[in-house]
């Protein structure tokens, strides 16, 4: 029997853990929308795409690398607030039902208006990182990798600290928590919604860019969105620490699965494993493990 390769092992599973970085960034793009509305955000991957092609069109034009990453935030966030106004807010109290369907329709609207506004042919995204690999004690590591999971672990810093030290954070988490105990003490709802939105459009621009270096911007880019769901089933729908450790295990455990379990298999389980994965967490823990279990939300 040969002796276990540790670095292996352990190369194997740092990189997991920095895919699950990114993972956990899709993921909390849905997790700030449904905490405070109860809305599965389905249109977030639409964004995700929309974000990076606007962005990486506007390069490959001339524009300067920092003036097209401002215009491109400057235009995630009037885009977030648009959808909350126009879409979201008349179906105020409508079925959680309805709600999907809308945001399900919105993404292709999204999709829609990214193709005819930039075209349909597909880009490569450079921020500047190689994709090498460095030797870190015998642990060869993506340079890339560490680059996206360090602006990923910087966004989900930030966002932390701005919901828990804000007067707009507070206001979020105090809808988030009780929606009417809110309005009782005059929070306005809309005003709070529609920054939320806006700040998912942040969201969804950060993971578009990452996202889209490394897989380049292309419209089967908005299924990355896919990849949160069994995310958002482990760590739960509802709790951002949770879309981070969710995210943590599900890239650690489909990159493990592959190299120690795909060939039982006949390999390529890395694609499918993630959704087996939650479906059994699915059976034990339904709300996650970080998820406000629904009897307490009654």
């Amino acid at each position: 029997m040969s002796e276990f390769d540790w670095l292996f092992f352990t190369e194997v599973l740092v990189g997991g853990l920095l895919s699950g970085v990114m993972y956990s960034l899709v993921a909390i793009g849905f997790v700030l929308i449904y905490k405070t509305s109860g809305v599965l955000n389905f249109a977030q991957g639409a964004l995700l795409l929309f974000a990076a092609l606007t962005f990486v069109s506007l390069v490959e034009r001339g524009v300067p690398f920092a003036l097209a990453l401002a215009a491109t935030f400057a235009l995630m966030v009037v885009i977030g607030i648009a959808i909350e106004r126009v879409v979201l807010r008349p179906l105020t109290n409508k079925p959680p039902i309805t709600l999907f369907m809308a945001t399900l329709g919105l993404s292709y609207v999204i999709e829609g208006a990214a193709q005819l506004i930039w075209g349909t042919q597909v880009h490569a995204l450079n921020l500047g990182i190689e994709d090498i690999p460095f030797d870190v004690g015998g642990v060869f590591i993506s340079q890339f990798d560490i680059f996206a999971a360090a602006v990923a672990t910087g966004m989900v810093a930030l966002l932390s600290v701005f919901f828990r030290y804000t007067r707009v954070g507070l206001a979020f988490r105090a809808v988030a928590d009780d929606q009417f105990a809110a309005l009782a003490v005059g929070l306005r709802l809309p005003w709070i919604w529609a920054t939320v939105w806006a700040t998912a459009g942040l969201v969804a621009l950060a993971a578009g860019l990452l996202w889209g270096a490394r897989l380049g911007v292309q419209f089967s880019l908005s299924l990355v969105v896919l990849k949160a769901l069994p995310v958002l089933v482990l760590g739960g729908f509802d709790s951002i620490l949770g879309a981070i450790v969710g995210g943590l295990l599900i890239g650690a455990t489909e990159k493990l699965a592959e190299v120690y379990l795909g060939d039982y298999f006949g390999g390529g389980i890395e694609s499918w494993f993630a959704y087996v994965a939650a479906l059994a967490f699915l059976l034990i823990r339904p709300s996650g493990l970080f998820g406000q279990k629904l009897v307490e939300r009654v």
